[in-house]
């Protein structure tokens, strides 16, 4: 069985342990953590803080997980760069050290898990999209495998599972996409699991949903739960969308998926608490 869990891009304003504390209070079984600057800077990562917070999570029955979506923690004028797929050599490589940092800190909090993604292309392009000029994406999809190998490698060696999130508005933004970076990856594809983000598909019209699940089961080894609405990619608490947040479960049951499912509300914070909440309340009456 899958363990309910929320990340806590969306409990941006409470502390650490005492948002640990409130998620194993209201029942959630995992913590989708995403470092950011500040408390768990990834760049800076305190020793005494990253051992108080894994054995808070382990006396508290939490399983934990790493997210890799902080905004600003690379650059603090644009969201989200330096990607995998910048012109500059050097710049991919300041990503590719942010992985092998969150690895390193997944190590040390004891967590299985790092979730990540393709990033924008400077200039930004769909790699999946059906109608994509190929001569225009294939430097792009080189740049990507690249950097993706030396992460795959530090994560085996610290025993860590890589999680590739396909993305809306990324290089790669749908199911395809990924299945087309494993099929890239040669020998070293089986090593990159999926992260699903279930809203996801409802912008992409990667539909039904729970068939996408049963579809990409093999491969599924992390799973983010949000509402959308109308195809606009902003994240939702349940029921404010066009989710259908029971097939989401059943589906996920039925493939016996046995990671993570954390709920994802980073539009949230402001009322982080109240939000995890109401989530939790919607999951146990959707089971």
């Amino acid at each position: 069985m899958f363990r309910l869990g929320y990340n806590t891009n969306g409990l941006a304003h409470h502390r650490l342990l005492e948002a640990f504390t409130l998620l194993a209070e209201l029942g959630y079984e995992g913590v989708a953590v995403t470092p950011d600057v500040g408390e768990l800077d990834p760049l800076a990562p305190r020793p005494a803080f990253v051992r108080e917070l894994r054995t808070a999570a382990e006396h508290q029955g939490l399983e934990l997980a790493i997210e890799t979506g902080a905004r600003f923690v690379l650059d603090p004028r644009r969201k989200h760069r330096p990607s995998l797929l910048e012109d500059s050599a050097a710049d991919r490589e300041r990503r590719v050290d942010f992985y092998r940092r969150s690895i390193d800190l997944a190590s040390g909090l004891g967590a299985g898990i790092v979730s990540i993604w393709s990033g924008s292309a400077p200039t930004p392009v769909s790699g999946d999209a059906p109608d994509v000029e190929t001569d225009r994406v294939q430097p792009l999809w080189d740049r990507l495998v690249g950097g993706l190998l030396p992460v795959l490698d530090h994560a085996r060696d610290h025993g860590v599972r890589i999680a590739f999130e396909p993305e809306p508005g990324m290089f790669v933004e749908r199911p395809a996409g990924y299945l087309e970076l494993v099929r890239r990856l040669g020998s070293r594809g089986s090593e990159l699991g999926l992260t699903l983000d279930v809203g996801h598909l409802l912008v992409t019209k990667d539909l039904p949903v729970g068939a996408m699940i049963r579809s990409l089961a093999p491969r599924l080894v992390h799973v983010h739960l949000d509402d959308i609405r109308g195809g606009v990619h902003e994240h939702r608490p349940f029921g404010e969308g066009d989710l259908d947040l029971r097939e989401v479960l059943r589906a996920l049951k039925d493939v016996h998926y046995g990671g993570m499912a954390a709920v994802e509300l980073s539009r949230d914070s402001h009322r982080g608490a109240q939000a995890a909440a109401d989530a939790i309340r919607a999951l146990r009456s959707a089971t």
